[in-house]
């Protein structure tokens, strides 16, 4: 029986993601089209995308690879391809050998319109090295999820992914605490019972205990979150800070008579963006506030025995007139924000009075008065 071949022209072509996405090593070799161009997809009104798009251009040559993927291989390449609304199409591509007739992946017509070269290089360094990672989670959940449901949680599997990447690079001080080792935790199996915005794991899996031995196999879960950032914003010449007020579900869902929260400004970090990029990003968004300097207060998990959300929590100066008060939040995420400028003496008073019951927002204000008088210089 003939393997019948694909011809690769994006992201396909990084060997770790097709091995990924494929489940095994797929052979391939170089091929080509003339009069195709590989360029950045874009929308309608001109934003550029990460991914690639496979166009007719007079002149130019698309350069790929062709791969012979066996059954089971091609059955996963092709549900992957579906999730981001990617069908198949007949080319006839050249090789060393000649000609070889190919199967092409392309999203519809009315998607997508061609823009600048695309280069698998740049998207590696940049974008792609988060792909690997997220593939993987997407190959797991089309076992048990329609690719349109994949689609719609795709940003928040990026922000997931991204932020197992951060929590990988960066230090882990053991000044006190045991220095750990990748054995010390043994996965027997894990499951994702829930995945949409946020997620749910559940682990069986046992542990090094202190004495050295490995602990009787147990069964842990929890709640998978991105990380994200806060921020106090702090004018030192008035006094006063901004906190933002809107409605949680956490407390409605625990009973709360009153779930809307006295808060710092918050957002999920997005792929590929700094701490300090999406502290600055997220203040505008809410609040239409600029930003001056940004005093990183504490890097932190909330709620570490079942939560993986972490935390990086600023102060940042700004001018705070009171005109800067107002109704704000992104229209397409429901949000609905109040911004109240207060004095540094009234956000005191509302800790000691338990109005204030945001734990990021408890930090901030308790490293401010710690700082205050530094900052007000």
């Amino acid at each position: 029986m003939t393997v019948e071949a694909l011809f690769l022209y994006g992201t396909l072509r990084h060997a770790p993601l097709l091995t990924c996405v494929a489940g095994c090593e797929v052979p391939t070799e170089v091929a080509s089209l003339t009069d195709h161009a590989i360029t950045h997809a874009e929308t309608h009104e001109g934003a550029q995308q990460d991914f690639p798009l496979f166009t007719e251009r007079a002149g130019a040559m698309a350069t790929g690879l062709l791969a012979r993927p066996n059954a089971e291989a091609r059955a996963r390449l092709d549900a992957y391809e579906r999730v981001f609304g990617y069908d198949t199409t007949q080319i006839t591509v050249d090789t060393a050998d000649g000609p070889v007739d190919a199967i092409i992946y392309v999203p519809r017509a009315e998607l997508w319109m061609p823009g600048r070269a695309w280069s698998l290089e740049t998207w590696v360094a940049g974008p792609g090295q988060l792909a690997v990672d997220v593939a993987g989670e997407v190959m797991a959940l089309l076992e048990t999820t329609e690719p349109e449901a994949i689609l719609a949680r795709f940003g928040m599997l990026e922000m997931r992914a991204a932020s197992r990447q951060r929590a990988i690079s960066e230090p882990a001080p053991t000044t006190l605490r045991r220095q750990s080792d990748p054995a010390d935790v043994v996965v027997e199996e894990m499951r994702r019972p829930y995945t949409w915005f946020f997620g749910v794991e559940e682990a069986d899996l046992s542990f090094r205990r202190f004495d050295g031995t490995q602990s009787v196999p147990v069964t842990r879960a929890g709640f998978i979150m991105a990380d994200a950032v806060t921020i106090l914003p702090y004018d030192p010449q008035r006094d006063t800070v901004m906190l933002v007020e809107q409605f949680r579900f956490g407390p409605y869902a625990r009973g709360d008579r009153n779930p809307w929260l006295l808060e710092p400004i918050a957002g999920r970090i997005d792929p590929g963006e700094t701490p300090e990029d999406a502290a600055r990003r997220e203040t505008l968004e809410e609040t239409r506030l600029t930003l001056h300097d940004l005093h990183q207060i504490g890097r932190y998990y909330v709620s570490p025995g079942s939560v993986t959300e972490y935390l990086i929590s600023y102060v940042a100066l700004a001018d705070l007139p009171q005109s800067a008060e107002g109704v704000g939040g992104v229209a397409a995420e429901a949000e609905d924000i109040r911004a109240h400028v207060i004095p540094f003496a009234q956000l005191m008073a509302l800790i000691e009075s338990g109005e204030i019951e945001d734990a990021p927002l408890l930090i901030s204000a308790q490293w401010l008065a710690m700082n205050r008088e530094r900052l007000r210089g």
